[in-house]
């Protein structure tokens, strides 16, 4: 049997709205989208969702709505010069008496930056063309506000196991080069779970593991086991390390830890950990971690955290996911405060608010006659000659006062700290009883 050069997915892309699968949410009766494909009413938007679910087949449906001339650019070859091109044309277009609107589509839309996306404003609002984008990447970051302003966004969702299914089965019936086969799919679930929501994947995988099928196997039907679709998909976990994957995981990963639950915490460093992510970021993170939500309620996280950044960077991967492991555990499990955190925080407001307030003279180093004659250093009360080490004198500026920065918690060790200041400072740190 020959096979075609045209990958599956595009031989068998929807033509119609019937056909689409998928993405029930932004396609009711109720939402702009569904309006749009039936009343042939468009305007500029943008899709923003994974690969594979359906982003450039709901455009071509969108501008087979409007009748429109379709116009489709990558911004991972296309340029300024190309896009000038085609609003020349649709200006050219728009003075003829038959008008057909235009509607430009950009596919990996994130790809352009600012001056190419600045190119597209004018044209896009007095409506020469209508501007159509698809991205995988969170438009907040990645389009201009000046163009998110004139496009709304449509968020795509990885596609359900029940529309893929759906797909993978047209696909097998409708297929000029497959409808004839006998085809067996002994394993949905492996077949389901590795293509991770995008249709794309599954039908070119699919079409792959029957190329396969037909080589290795005898007989009427084409079996496609859980070892052959394994061999088929070779797919790591989807992750990408410089886009929103990134972001989203390591989130989950330092909200698990400050949330007290070491399994959550453990399954997104294995998630990151399997998408190839860098050990020694996960590391640092959990430094800041460390300090920012565990604080004096265990000060030997910090410790911890240091010497795992260490390690990792001393013995690399695949061991340094058993140091990653070990200290992620130990501190989801550490009593938490962020009480550190939120002091520098509201010190540094102050500093801005107040900006230099004078160092009262009791605290100022005297390292020369004048300045001893200044007061510099006049009244300072050593610590280590009174009673316990401690003496009561003003440390912040005059105007300061009575500000309180470092409010201990009652969690873990920072509850005795609490008790000490409350000793030392109780105008600051009042007993709660009292």
């Amino acid at each position: 049997m020959s096979w075609p050069q045209i990958p599956l997915a595009e031989r068998i892309r929807p033509q119609t709205r019937d056909a689409y699968q998928g993405q029930l949410s932004l396609l009711n009766e109720t939402e702009p989208l569904h309006h749009m494909l039936s009343t042939g009413q468009v305007h500029s938007l943008i899709l923003w969702g994974p690969p594979g679910t359906g982003k450039t087949t709901l455009v071509r449906l969108l501008a087979q709505a409007a009748g429109a001339d379709l116009h489709e650019l990558s911004a991972v070859s296309a340029g300024v010069k190309q896009v000038r091109e085609v609003i020349q044309n649709a200006r050219e277009t728009q003075n003829t008496l038959f008008q057909q609107p235009v509607v430009l589509f950009i596919d990996e839309i994130h790809r352009f930056n600012k001056a190419q996306q600045d190119a597209l404003l004018h044209a896009v609002e007095t409506g020469e063309i209508i501007l159509m984008g698809a991205t995988t990447e969170n438009p907040s970051f990645e389009v201009i506000p000046a163009l998110l302003s004139r496009c709304p966004v449509y968020v795509l969702k990885a596609l359900e196991d029940e529309a893929l299914k759906a797909i993978l089965e047209r696909a097998l019936q409708m297929d000029e080069h497959l409808k004839d086969l006998q085809v067996e799919i002994a394993d949905w679930e492996t077949l389901l779970r590795y293509s991770a929501g995008d249709a794309r994947t599954l039908l070119n995988r699919s079409e792959l593991a029957l190329k396969m099928a037909l080589s290795q196997q005898s007989g009427q039907a084409l079996i496609l086991d859980t070892d052959l679709i394994k061999k088929a998909f070779q797919r790591p976990l989807g992750h990408d390390k410089n886009g929103e994957s990134h972001f989203n995981l390591i989130s989950a990963l330092i909200k698990s830890v400050r949330g007290s639950d070491p399994d959550a915490a453990v399954y997104w460093l294995a998630r990151l950990l399997a998408g190839g992510e860098d050990a020694n970021f996960i590391a640092r993170r959990l430094i800041i971690l460390a300090s920012e939500d565990i604080g004096n309620a265990e000060p030997y996280a910090l410790s911890l955290a240091t010497a795992c950044l260490q390690a990792v960077h001393s013995i690399g991967m695949p061991e340094a996911r058993i140091i990653l492991a070990q200290t992620i555990t130990y501190l989801a499990a550490c009593p938490k405060s962020n009480a550190a955190y939120l002091s520098i925080d509201k010190a540094l407001a102050d500093v801005e608010t107040h900006r230099d307030l004078p160092v009262p003279l009791h605290l100022r180093n005297a390292p020369t006659q004048l300045m001893k004659t200044q007061g510099y250093g006049q009244d300072y009360a050593y610590a280590h000659d009174h009673s316990g080490h401690f003496v009561k004198q003003h440390y912040l500026p005059d105007k300061l006062q009575q500000q309180v920065y470092y409010q201990p918690s009652e969690m873990g060790r920072e509850k005795s700290l609490k008790a000490r200041l409350a000793h030392y400072w109780p105008e600051r740190y009042p007993d709660p009883k009292d």
